[in-house]
C-alpha cells in the first residue's frame, strides 16, 4: 500500500523471500518501504525545478524494473515516525491501545556521505509491552580491488566494545565460494541460471578474510539448469529433447521434425541394422547375446570416470539399437519413420530376423517381436499417431535402462529400482516427465563428479536427496538441492579461489540486549537497488559486478538499542 503518495509500503511474511534475509535475520513479518514507482516519473521532475544538484534518483533508468530506494533523508523522517509511534512515552499522540507494529526496513539511495542503503528499526519487547528499539544502519561502498580499505578485525572488535560499552565480544565468520556461476552464454541474450556454491560458518575468526577452518559446517547448494553445450552429458540432453517432441507429437498430433544431421538416411541407417549381428537368426542369437555380455562386462571393468555416460551401453539390443538409428539426428520425417518401421514389421513378419531384446521391455515392438519367436505377430497399422507413440516406447525404454545403469554404478544408489522412476504403469507423458527428472538428477551429480571430483561419501546422499524430492515434486531447475559435506572436500577449492562473500559478525550481549556488527565483502551488489540506482555514482568501477577479478564489495550493519521504560 502506499503512505503519502511518495512511499510504497510491502508487508512481507510467511514463505516469502525477504531481501533483508542476507543481512538481518530477525521476524518473519516484515515491512519494506521503497519509493513509489507509478510516482517516479513526476517526482523526479520536481526535483529538477526545486534543486539543481544531481542526486541518486536522477541517475535512475528510465524504464526500472526493480525496486526503486528513498532518499537518506526521507527515510530518516520515516524512521523517526515509525519510532514516534512505538514509544510508550509519547502519550500525547493519545494512542489508545499500543500495537507492536512489525520491524520496518526502508530502501536508501546511497547518496549520502556514508552511502547508506538501508535503515531499520526493530521493537524490542517484554510481553506485550515495547522495552526498546533496536536501530540499524546498513552502508555499502565500492566495488574496490583497494585491500587497504578493508577493516582490521581487531579495530572492529574495538569500536563494537566502544559503541555498546562491552567488554566481551564474540565472533562468528561465513564464506560463500561458487563453483558455478550464473552467466551470460556467450553469443547469447539468454542467462544461465547454474550455480554450484558452498556456504560455510565457524565460530572465533582470527583474521579478516581467513580462510574458513575444518571445522567450519559446510553446506553445498546445487541449483542446475540441464542443456549446457559443455556438459558430459550433452548428447544425452539432445536425446532427451527428442523424446520431448515425440511425447508432444502424440499429445498434439502435430510433429516438428529437426534437421537430420547423418549423411545416410534413417532408412539406410535401419537396413544396415537389419543385416548386423543383433538380428541373427535363433541358431545364431546364443551367440550374439554372449557378444552383448562379453562388451557389457569389458564396458563394466573400463568405466571408472564420467566418460561412461557420454558413450552408449554396451547391451543394447535390437529396440534401443533402432532407436539410436532413427532418432533426431537422423529421421526427418514423419513418411520416413513409416518406412522404417515397416522395414522392420515386414522382416519380422517373414521371419528374416530374430532380434535379441532384453527381458522387461514394454514397448509394443519389443512384445512384436518376442511374438516373433513364436511364428506369429500382430497386425499393426502404421498410421496416425501410431509409429510415434511406437518410437516414443522404444525411446523411453532405453534412456530409463540409461539413467538406471548411470546411477546404480556411479552413485551406488539402487533406489531407482523402487517402482516410481522407471514404472510403466502412468500413461507415456507422466513417464517422459519422470525420465525428465532423472536427467535433471544425472546433470548435478555429473556436474558434482567433474567440478569437485566427488566420490561414493557424497554421492551417494546426495542422490538420496534429489530422488526424494523429485518423488514428490515435479520437474523443478530453480530448485536449490542442499547437501551438508565436510569442509575438507572443498578445502583446496577455498584455498585457491577468492570467496564470492566473506562475512564476520562481531556480538556481544545475550537476548534481546544482543547486539550485533556485520563486516562484509562480496564480489557482487549485496542490494538489488543498488545495481538499478547507481550507476555512475562510483567512478573507479563497474557497478554491477562484473569488473576486474578481486573487485569487492564492502558493507557494513550497525546496531543501536534505544530503551524505552
Amino acid at each position: 500500500f502506499f503512505f503519502q503518495t511518495d512511499v510504497e509500503i510491502c508487508l512481507i511474511g510467511g514463505n516469502c523471500k525477504s531481501p533483508t534475509e542476507k543481512f538481518w535475520n530477525g521476524n518473519n513479518m516484515v515491512y519494506i518501504l521503497q519509493k513509489a514507482r507509478h510516482n517516479e516519473e513526476s517526482n523526479s521532475m520536481e526535483e529538477s525545478k526545486t534543486d539543481d544538484a544531481i542526486s541518486a534518483s536522477e541517475l535512475l533508468p528510465k524504464e526500472s524494473s526493480g525496486p526503486v530506494a528513498l532518499s537518506h533523508r526521507r527515510a530518516k523522517q520515516l524512521i523517526s515516525l515509525y519510532t514516534m509511534v512505538q514509544n510508550p512515552n509519547m502519550t500525547h499522540l493519545e494512542i489508545s491501545e499500543l500495537v507492536v507494529l512489525p520491524p520496518i526496513w526502508i530502501r536508501c539511495d546511497g547518496s549520502d556521505p556514508e552511502h547508506t542503503y538501508w535503515l531499520g528499526a526493530e521493537p524490542l519487547k517484554a510481553g506485550n509491552k515495547i522495552t526498546g528499539i533496536n536501530l540499524y544502519v546498513v552502508t555499502c561502498e565500492g566495488p574496490t580491488a583497494d585491500k587497504t580499505c578493508f577493516t582490521n578485525l581487531e579495530e572492529l572488535k574495538l569500536a563494537h566494545k566502544m559503541m555498546h560499552h562491552s567488554s566481551i565480544v564474540m565472533t562468528k565468520g561465513s564464506a560463500q565460494y561458487k563453483f558455478i556461476r550464473a552467466a551470460a552464454m556467450e553469443d547469447s541474450i539468454v542467462e544461465s541460471k547454474s550455480t554450484i556454491y558452498v556456504d560455510m560458518t565457524w565460530n572465533s575468526v582470527n583474521k579478516i578474510l581467513e580462510t574458513p577452518p575444518l571445522i567450519s559446517a559446510a553446506t553445498l547448494n546445487i541449483t542446475l539448469e540441464s542443456g549446457d553445450p559443455g556438459s558430459p552429458v550433452y548428447q544425452l540432453y539432445r536425446e532427451l529433447q527428442f523424446l520431448l517432441a515425440l511425447a508432444e507429437g502424440l499429445k498434439t498430433g502435430v510433429m516438428e521434425w529437426p534437421e537430420p544431421l547423418e549423411s545416410e538416411s534413417a532408412v539406410e541407417l535401419v537396413q544396415e541394422l537389419l543385416t548386423g549381428d543383433c538380428c541373427l537368426l535363433r541358431g545364431e542369437r546364443g551367440k550374439s547375446h554372449k557378444l552383448f555380455q562379453k562388451i557389457k562386462c569389458d564396458t563394466a571393468a573400463v568405466d571408472s570416470s564420467i566418460k561412461s555416460v557420454c558413450s552408449e551401453r554396451g547391451d543394447l539390443d535390437f529396440a534401443e539399437q533402432l532407436w539410436c538409428k532413427m532418432r533426431s539426428e537422423c529421421v526427418s520425417s514423419y513418411e520416413e519413420l513409416i518406412e522404417c518401421f515397416t522395414l522392420v514389421m515386414k522382416s519380422l513378419e517373414c521371419g528374416e530376423i530374430e532380434p535379441w531384446i532384453h527381458q522387461g521391455s514394454s514397448s509394443l515392438l519389443s512384445k512384436l517381436i518376442q511374438q516373433s519367436y513364436h511364428g506369429k505377430i500382430e497386425v499393426v497399422a502404421l498410421s496416425g499417431i501410431a509409429p510415434i507413440q511406437m518410437l516414443l516406447e522404444i525411446g523411453l525404454d532405453k534412456m530409463k535402462k540409461d539413467y538406471v545403469r548411470f546411477f546404480i554404478v556411479k552413485s551406488g544408489s539402487s533406489l531407482l529400482l523402487q517402482d516410481y522412476f522407471i514404472s510403466t504403469s502412468p500413461d507415456l507423458q507422466e513417464q517422459v516427465h519422470r525420465v525428465q527428472k532423472l536427467h535433471h538428477m544425472l546433470e548435478i551429480i555429473v556436474s558434482c563428479t567433474v567440478l569437485l571430483q566427488f566420490k561414493h561419501e557424497n554421492l551417494f546422499p546426495l542422490t538420496q536427496i534429489c530422488m526424494k524430492y523429485y518423488k514428490e515434486n515435479p520437474l523443478n531447475e530453480k530448485h536449490v538441492f542442499q547437501l551438508p559435506i565436510r569442509p575438507a572436500v572443498v578445502k583446496k577449492f577455498c584455498q585457491n579461489d577468492h570467496p564470492e562473500i566473506w562475512k564476520v559478525v562481531v556480538s556481544s550481549g545475550h537476548g534481546q540486549k544482543e547486539v550485533k556488527t556485520t563486516w562484509q565483502i562480496s564480489a557482487d551488489p549485496p542490494f538489488e537497488h543498488m545495481t538499478s540506482n547507481n550507476t555512475g555514482l562510483f567512478s573507479d568501477s563497474i557497478v554491477d559486478g562484473s569488473g576486474e577479478e578481486g573487485m569487492y564489495y564492502i558493507a557494513m550493519v550497525k546496531c543501536s538499542q534505544v530503551p524505552l521504560t
